[in-house]
């Protein structure tokens, strides 16, 4: 009997048909996402039961949802995050979990730059003015050897922190664990608070991942702590930032503004957020290039079947 393997994502082997290749080869039978959309808890209980791996986005993997994968042996994540996995109950089934690690980092950096940049500048704002015939100037705030505070110094904040270096920022860094050698080498300066990137830091970006210890790390009292020239970039996870108190802060505009990719719920239920002019949001999409998406397709259906022959021996 062939391995059966439900896919999830949308954008899987969207660009290239090398991660449904490598699938097949192997023998493995597709089920493929067949609402178009991120599945709800119903609808992935439904779609998860007969099956032994799934590639799996964003969608619900609870306990609640993973209690009816009676064969499943093998989660693929098709990213890095995993806070909609329910690891604990993973491990207590023998689940398997495996990360399409650096997958996408480049593209996520990227997109992380772009928000700085849209916000500071104010791009989005000067584009909709011109194209109703406002040839006003607008005043923007520099990025050019302003002091960016990173919060997580992982893979992808590092990969920030060199595309930084090229605007010749000052670079503040607050983790757990911190990478000292790698910060004596780039020039980073590591703060023991985190108290001290807020009050310090031009940009702030946030590279964590979504738990009970980073939930709401930016709230209230941090957005207060801030500089009113102040721009906060968010491409992790939602739910990282109180979305009512980003929302009070920029309509008192406590900061210049904010470039958020990701909510606690997509789209936000804080429907004042669209209709600010100082926010610039994202659809989840800073890992949404022709690139990234080959990359996560490729390394998720290789890991998939790594662990499949893993379990064959």
């Amino acid at each position: 009997m062939p391995y059966k393997v439900l896919v999830t994502p949308r954008s899987f082997g969207r660009h290239s048909n090398e991660p449904y290749e490598i699938l097949n080869q192997f023998g493995v039978e597709v089920k493929v996402n067949p609402y178009g959309k991120i599945l709800t808890e119903e609808q992935m209980i439904e779609e998860i039961k007969d099956v032994d791996g799934i590639i799996v986005g964003v969608d619900p993997l609870n306990k609640k949802v993973l209690q009816h994968a009676e064969n499943l042996k093998v989660i693929s994540k098709y990213g890095v995050g995993i806070d909609n996995i329910d690891m604990e109950y993973a491990k207590e089934k023998n689940i398997e979990v495996v990360r399409a690690m650096n997958a996408n980092a480049d593209a996520v950096a990227d997109y992380t730059l772009a928000l700085m940049m849209a916000v500071a500048r104010n791009v989005v704002q000067i584009d909709k003015e011109c194209r109703e015939l406002n040839w006003q100037k607008i005043t923007t705030v520099d990025v050019h050897k302003k002091t960016l505070g990173l919060i997580g110094l992982g893979n992808i904040g590092k990969k920030v922190v060199q595309r930084a270096k090229g605007f010749e920022m000052d670079i503040l860094a607050y983790d757990l664990v911190p990478d000292e050698e790698y910060a004596e080498k780039s020039g980073i300066q590591y703060v023991n608070k985190l108290e001290e990137i807020f009050e310090k830091a031009d940009f702030i970006t946030l590279h964590l991942p979504l738990n009970e210890h980073t939930e709401h790390i930016v709230g209230r009292e941090q957005l207060e702590r801030m500089k009113s020239t102040a721009v906060l970039v968010n491409t992790a996870r939602g739910g990282l930032i109180d979305e009512q108190a980003l929302s009070d802060a920029l309509q008192e505009r406590l900061i210049w503004g904010a470039g958020i990719d990701v909510f606690e719920s997509e789209p936000p239920q804080n429907k004042e957020l669209l209709e600010l002019d100082n926010i610039v949001i994202g659809s989840h999409c800073a890992a949404s290039t022709v690139q990234a998406i080959d990359n996560m397709g490729i390394i998720s259906s290789q890991n998939l079947v790594d662990l499949f022959k893993q379990s064959d021996k």
